[in-house]
């Protein structure tokens, strides 16, 4: 009897169900979060403040959504950010894809050190940056514009380094037929090697989507009129009881929801093209 209980936790443990049971909890705790967030929009205030991490309302109701679509600043602040997340993933994945290119490829004096100081602003805290930041946007007459909120995060140091190390991946064997026939630098870049690093720029992209998309400190320090907020400033704002007394719970929690949407959409949309990072690679 306990030869036959001992051999059939055996097959148990070898089939992996323990692991894909441990798995599923894991997945449930780190989902719970977001699942009681999408429920609590669609409560009342009252029944948010009396059963906040109930999973089923009691009256299921818009009215979070439309106080916040139609009695807020909402839709300005989504169409800034909007803009801004917009101009700003197109900007990094250009110029990291340049910058690192120059780096993997283009001998010159000082490459090294420019490399190096690259790892250094990486480990630096971007919150040791914002007094500097504001002060340089403001001596270039640029605070409290589009340009003031945009140019400063143009470029990022993450995606230059991922850039870099996928360019260096790839052979050079590619690229000296093509200045066999007589290509120059930048034609090499722009129609051979970038075009194989789709991997790379995808993941530049989802990256500087979401990190732009949920930025906040940079708006606070570059940003003061209202025209200018982007969600996560007025979402911030929603704290300190903007659109009326109460909680706002449901309130909040649909920005949250709508703010959780487009990165969403992207990620699910893309994650095969991310975890397929050897495509493109191709062997001597």
């Amino acid at each position: 009897m306990h030869k036959t209980q001992g051999s059939w936790f055996k097959r148990f443990r070898d089939s992996g169900i323990i692991l894909y049971l441990i798995l599923i909890v894991l997945a449930l705790i780190y989902i719970m979060p977001f699942i009681t967030q999408v429920a609590t929009s669609f409560k009342t205030d009252a029944d948010a403040t009396a059963n906040p991490i109930s999973l089923v309302p009691e009256i299921w109701t818009t009215a979070a959504y439309q106080k916040l679509f139609l009695n807020s600043d909402f839709p300005v602040w989504f169409k800034n950010s909007f803009i801004v997340t917009i101009v700003v993933t197109l900007g990094r994945v250009f110029f990291d894809s340049l910058a690192g290119y120059a780096l993997a490829r283009i001998e010159f004096r000082g490459r090294n050190l420019i490399f190096n100081l690259l790892l250094a602003v990486m480990s630096v805290p971007m919150v040791v940056l914002l007094i500097p930041k504001f002060l340089i946007i403001k001596s270039l007459g640029i605070y409290d514009s589009y340009a003031g909120m945009i140019l400063p995060l143009l470029i990022d140091a993450a995606g230059v380094f991922i850039m870099k190390n996928f360019f260096e991946s790839i052979p050079r064997s590619v690229e000296e037929q093509a200045m066999i026939d007589r290509a120059g630098t930048f034609r090499i870049f722009w129609s051979i090697v970038l075009p194989m690093a789709r991997p790379a720029l995808v993941t530049i992209s989802i990256l500087s989507f979401q990190g732009s998309w949920n930025e906040l400190s940079h708006f606070i320090v570059s940003t003061q009129s209202s025209s200018l907020t982007t969600l996560t400033k007025g979402v911030a704002s929603l704290a300190s009881g903007q659109l009326s007394q109460g909680n706002q719970y449901p309130v909040k929690l649909a920005a949250a929801v709508v703010m959780t949407i487009p990165v969403a959409v992207l990620f699910f949309v893309f994650q095969k093209q991310i975890m397929n990072s050897s495509e493109g690679s191709v062997k001597e």
